[in-house]
Formats: structure tokens, sequence, C-alpha cells
């Protein structure tokens, strides 16, 4: 498992470990976020998985590993919008060129992959090109994304905001080929906004000060050093939202039954938690209020332009909706989790893990 030490690594491996009899390679340029499942050597599993501290950019090892495995999952990516403007080269070469050797590592040796890309791919909606106030904006046949169906529709080569999602989608164009010219077993999975415990990072306490993770430990930095919400651009793009629990239940369903995975491209999302950023923002204040006991700030939320917030080249989809019908068919999973409970238990771990944290920095800063 390459990126093992990630968020959805960190919970795949959890899963693995708990739940089958499976051995784990974990492969990362960190294992911060599955310690717990490594140490003490006397857990139940502790035979099961091993980490290798390995950066894939240069690393002869990776060959022998995938040699050694039945399956290989490779979850690596730099995946932060706010990197595709500011480091469009390393999330092109972290996004397309890093992934080239894994998958010719399995194609040649004739080992199954399981390959991570984004929602992304699919760019805007074909309704974002109708007139604002055309009624077939509300139609779904004009923005309900579908694997074998859907454009991937981007902007202009200026806006460099679409460098991840071309870089992903030029991996899956490879990977797709080289099942149909060297019989390569893959599945690719498109991620729709999984969101949970151990996402990203709380800029400042366990990443960097000046680092700018993604909408919901962007929103959770705010919440927890009570400061307004930025919404980029009014926060009128529409996306849904999946709790990372029942996004592994999917992944684990692919593992498992490979000649119904095999082929096939997944979109793993919830459509049923659908929601505009701004509404996002203001179901995480209320949730947070709740789990910390918190009132709300007067002005919660404040707008800012893309341009402040990421920078030149910024651009945007308008919605990123799943259509569901291939993994309901090929895998009969669906979601459970509404939006409200997966903020309530994100949001709980959030304040549990980094209140203390950030208020000790907090009275740190204001005393210098």
């Amino acid at each position: 498992m390459i990126g093992a030490g990630g968020f959805i690594g960190s919970h795949l491996c959890e899963k693995l470990m708990s739940e089958t009899p499976h051995k784990v390679l974990a492969v990362d340029v960190s294992n911060d976020k599955i310690k717990h499942l490594l140490e003490p050597a006397t857990l139940a599993w502790a035979d099961r998985i091993e980490f290798h501290r390995i950066n894939i950019k240069n690393d002869s090892r990776l060959e022998g590993l995938i040699k050694m495995a039945d399956l290989t999952i490779n979850l690596a990516a730099i995946c932060t919008p706010a990197d595709y403007n500011t480091r469009p080269l390393d999330t092109i070469y972290s996004n397309f060129i890093d992934a080239l050797p894994v998958v010719k590592y399995c194609s040649e040796n004739g080992k199954r992959l399981i390959h991570f890309s984004t929602c992304e791919i699919y760019g805007k909606t074909i309704g974002a090109f109708l007139p604002k106030d055309s009624p077939l904006r509300q139609d779904p046949a004009y923005y309900v994304l579908k694997e074998d169906t859907s454009p991937c529709i981007f902007g202009p080569i200026e806006k460099q905001r679409w460098s991840y999602a071309c870089a992903k989608q030029l991996i899956e164009r490879l990977i797709y080929a080289e099942g149909a010219e060297n019989g390569l077993e893959f599945t690719i999975v498109r991620p729709f906004n999984w969101i949970g415990p151990r996402m990203d990072f709380i800029p400042g306490i366990d990443g960097p000060s000046e680092g700018v993770p993604r909408v919901l430990a962007c929103f959770s930095n705010n919440l927890l050093r009570r400061e307004p919400l930025k919404l980029v651009d009014g926060g009128e793009s529409q996306r849904t939202f999946i709790y990372i629990k029942d996004a592994i239940e999917a992944v684990l369903l692919m593992i498992e039954n490979p000649a119904r995975a095999n082929g096939h491209i997944f979109n793993v999302g919830n459509p049923n938690n659908e929601v505009t950023v701004r509404q996002l923002a203001e179901m995480m204040t209320k949730v947070y209020s709740k789990v910390s006991g918190e009132s709300s700030l007067e002005t919660p939320t404040i707008d800012v332009s893309s341009k402040e917030f990421y920078g030149e080249g910024y651009d945007d989809s308008d919605k990123r909706i799943p259509d569901m019908t291939i993994i309901n068919k090929q895998l009969a999973w669906n979601p459970k989790t509404s939006l409200w409970d997966l903020l309530e238990s994100t949001l709980t771990y959030q304040h549990r893990t980094y209140a203390e944290a950030i208020k000790q920095a907090m009275s740190k800063s204001t005393a210098n």
C-alpha cells in the first residue's frame, strides 16, 4: 500500500488489520498516522503489517515490494488545491510521473493494481456552460457525473488549478491502456470528498503554519481558533461529502471481489450529502458549537476571492455529484452516514485532538 501513512491509508490499514487476515507492506515517507498500528510489537496484527519508509520518486526497493505483493494499492499523491497553483510541477510529477513506475511494475509482473484517482478528473459539468437562468441546469443529465459517459472538461492552460486533474486523468488513461494492451488487472477509484478523523493537518500544529489544507481542515482550523470561516468566492460551489468509514467499506469490497472490481472505474461518494460550501460552513459551525460547548461567533463566515485565497490561476468546478450506478451494480455498495453525523464524529475528534494544543500555541503567541 503506497501512501499507507496518509488519511485514507491509515483508515484502510485499520480496516485490514482488524477485519481481515491480509498482510500489508505499508509504504510512505511518514508513519505518524499509523504508529498506533505499528507499536507495540505485542499487537494482535504485529506480524501482518510492515512499514517501509520509501519515497517512490527515487527508491529502487519499490519494484521488489510490488513483486512480493498480490495487490498494489496506490494512494500516493499531492492532492491539496492550494498546491495546484503554487506547485504545479510538483503536482504533475507526483500524480503522473511518480505513478508511472507503479503502473509499469504491476503490469510487467502480473500484479493487480487498485489506483486512487479523483473526482476532479471530471472537471466542470456540462451545465456550467449553460446560461445561469437555464432550467436545464437543474436537470441531472447536465451535472451528475458518470464514470463511463461524462466528459472531462477542464479550463484553459493558464488556470494551473487543472494541473492536478489533468495529471490524474492521464495516469487513468495509461492504466486503462495497460489493461487493454498488456492485460493489467486494475481498478480505479474516484473519491468524492472523503472526510473524517486524521484528514490533512491543522496549520501550525501538525503541519506548516503557512499551509492551506482542504476545506474540512481549513474550516476546522478556523473553528478551533475561533476565527470566521473563509468562503472562497462566496462558497457557491456544490459538493458531496462521504464519511471515510463508509468509503473504506467500498474499498474493502474491491479488494475482496477482484472478479467484480477488475477493469472498472468506481465513483465513491454520497450524493445524499450534497451542500454548497457555504452550507457546509454553516453546518460545521453548528456542529462544532455542540461538540465543544462554545458559542458561535457573531460573524461566523467571511467572503474572500479565489485569487486572494489561492493566488493567480485558480479555477473550480461548479458541482461534483457522483452517479452510483456502477458501484451499486458491481459491488452492491451504498454509503450510510449522514452529513450531520459524519461532521459530528469528525469535529469531536478535531476538538479532542487539537483544541488544547491550539490554545497553548495562541497563548504563547500572545505572550511573545
